[in-house]
Formats: C-alpha cells, sequence, structure tokens
C-alpha cells in the first residue's frame, strides 16, 4: 500500500464508520490526466444496502471537496466488495486462509504471473498459495491484484 493510499484511507475511514460501515479497502489508481477512487465498504451484520453506498459517497465527496487530497480530477466509486472480494492487503488474506484465491502478480514469481489457488499462510513477508500442482511462496510486493473465489453450488448457500 503506498503512502499515498493510507493517506485516503486516513481521510475516509471515519466518513465510512460514521454510517456504521467498515473500510474494506481503498483502490487509488492514477491517470495520466485523472484518477480513480474506489472505496469498498461493508458492514459486519448483513452487507452494505445501494443507499449506503450512496450516502458514503454523498458524504465522501464533501469531505475530499474540503481535504483535496487528489491532484487531478478524479472519479469516486463507492460499493460493497462482493462475495468474491478484492484481497487488498495482507489482513485481507489472513483473514480468508483455507480459501480460494487469483492473483495477477506484477512481476513473474517461480515462473508465472497469474495463480489461482489455497491461501494457505499470510505473513508478514509473503502469502503461501496451494495451487493444482504446487505450493508458491509470493512477497507481497509482487502482489497486483488478488480476489477471493467463491465457488457456489445449485442448492449451496452463498459464504461471505
Amino acid at each position: 500500500m503506498t503512502n499515498e493510499t493510507r493517506h485516503l484511507e486516513d481521510i475516509i475511514r471515519p466518513v465510512v464508520e460514521s454510517f456504521g460501515c467498515v473500510l474494506w479497502g481503498v483502490e487509488f489508481r492514477p491517470f495520466k490526466r485523472s484518477a480513480l477512487l474506489r472505496v469498498f465498504i461493508d458492514r459486519p451484520e448483513g452487507g452494505v444496502t445501494l443507499a449506503d453506498c450512496a450516502d458514503v459517497s454523498y458524504q465522501l465527496s464533501g469531505v475530499l471537496d474540503v481535504e483535496d487530497p487528489i491532484a487531478v480530477p478524479y472519479t469516486l466509486e463507492v460499493s460493497s466488495p462482493g462475495i468474491e472480494r478484492p484481497l487488498l492487503d495482507y489482513t485481507h488474506y489472513r483473514q480468508y486462509l483455507g480459501q480460494q484465491a487469483k492473483l495477477r502478480l506484477k512481476w513473474p514469481v517461480a515462473g508465472a504471473r497469474n495463480y489461482r489457488g489455497i491461501i494457505r499462510a499470510a505473513d508478514d513477508e509473503r502469502l503461501t498459495l496451494e495451487t493444482a500442482d504446487r505450493v508458491v511462496e509470493i512477497p507481497w510486493d509482487a502482489i497486483g491484484r488478488g480476489r477471493l473465489l467463491v465457488d457456489i453450488q445449485p442448492g449451496q448457500s452463498k459464504q461471505r
């Protein structure tokens, strides 16, 4: 996580919590002349509603206008992380030990940039992922994007 993202989280978290939600994470993607700020919110009980997202977005827009932490025009998106939620930091991976995840790496590790497997361990230095044919240890700074995978069979209830 960059210092810029940490600073944004420090601004965003109190707004999200004031609505009884928790901040799942922030994705900040700067481009040449603009940026995208994605804010993922959740509720410990029952998930978030469209109204929660709208309320947080409205309030957050005002706070960000006053704080002005982004120097270029940007688009703000507020949403639930969903069932196949993005895994944005090591605490997320630790929370879902034993679950399936899909990763896109910034550079190849053990000969590949894309992985799909079961999260076996997540310590301060690396993620251990068990794929169909091997166990691979991936340093945190190599992970570009990660997402939880949930396989729902007919007649099976959704997991969180």
